[in-house]
């Protein structure tokens, strides 16, 4: 094995654990913010007994593997959910060092695909964006592009003709007016919101980071696949059998509820169109911006 391949399978492993540690903090993160609570104190819990786990049952993936998804102290299960994100962040944190390599934009891009991860978990459990992530990730997303305005080579590209801080402040701009017009229009002609202000706040950050054409992009990823789940959800919502009120109590009323109406929550889609953008966003642009000089 040469040396430029000793580096690559080391700052792979790196970037690999990097991901998956970040993913053991998401898990606490998801379980705690909704309710709330501290993220930092106190440390990591089994949440059957609340008993301390200690480090080495907190190894990202491994230790739930070798504990055979059992607490060590009260034996109760613990849900593969934990596991899971924990590999899906750990799986990113390689596909950004494979993408962007050893550069400044990796360990930048490996946390905002993170950040992206618990946006889903939580809007998905709990319909709720968390502000401790998209608060934050706005200014973080400007500073952001200073760095990469200072410093050409450190592989963060925020796209477009400006300077990258101006593309990130019309990208913020762009991404939260959009969807609060958008919010706006729905709730004067259909008398229903349109867009909750945490998906306004969850694109103004990524247009932060992707600049003012990479935040169009967001949003058409969003939308097709948006649009592609929610007709499959609605044909089988139309397909499953109908519970007459009578047989069912107030909460299994509530999700009946929610299932005709088709309510489905959009942040998922934007950090879907965010993680697409932040791998191929570059290469769209610049094959766009080739077509565009090519007179086609």
């Amino acid at each position: 094995m040469d040396e430029e391949q000793l580096l690559f399978t080391l700052f792979s492993i790196v970037s690999i654990a990097f991901g998956g540690v970040i993913g053991s903090f998401i898990n606490v993160c998801a379980y705690r913010l909704p309710e709330g609570r501290s993220v930092i104190s106190p440390g990591s819990r089994c949440p059957k007994c609340a008993s301390p786990i200690a480090w080495y049952d907190n190894i990202p993936v491994i230790s739930w593997v070798l504990l055979r998804a059992k607490c060590r102290e009260c034996g109760e299960w613990i849900s593969w959910r934990y596991p899971l994100v924990e590999a899906i962040t750990a799986g990113l944190g390689f596909l950004v060092f494979w993408r962007f390599g050893i550069s400044v934009a990796t360990p930048v891009y490996i946390i905002l695909a993170a950040s992206l991860v618990l946006v889903t978990i939580v809007d998905l459990t709990d319909w709720i964006i968390p502000n401790e992530v998209t608060l934050p990730g706005i200014p973080l997303s400007i500073g952001v592009a200073l760095l990469a305005m200072w410093f050409p080579d450190s592989g963060i590209r925020v796209l477009g003709h400006f300077l990258p801080v101006f593309n990130a402040l019309i990208g913020v701009i762009v991404g939260g007016a959009s969807l609060y017009l958008l919010d706006k229009i729905s709730l004067l002609l259909l008398k229903k919101r349109g867009m909750g202000m945490g998906d306004v706040k969850l694109l103004a950050m990524l247009g932060g980071f992707f600049g003012y054409p990479g935040v169009l992009m967001v949003v058409m990823v969003a939308s097709v696949i948006g649009s592609i789940v929610g007709v499959i959800m609605i044909t089988v919502a139309k397909k499953a059998p109908t519970v007459a009120p009578s047989e069912t109590d107030d909460e299994d009323d509530e999700d009946m509820v929610a299932l005709s109406g088709h309510y489905l929550p959009f942040g998922p889609y934007l950090c879907l169109g965010g993680l697409v953008v932040m791998f191929f966003g570059a290469d769209i642009y610049d094959y766009y911006m080739a077509m565009v000089d090519l007179g086609m």
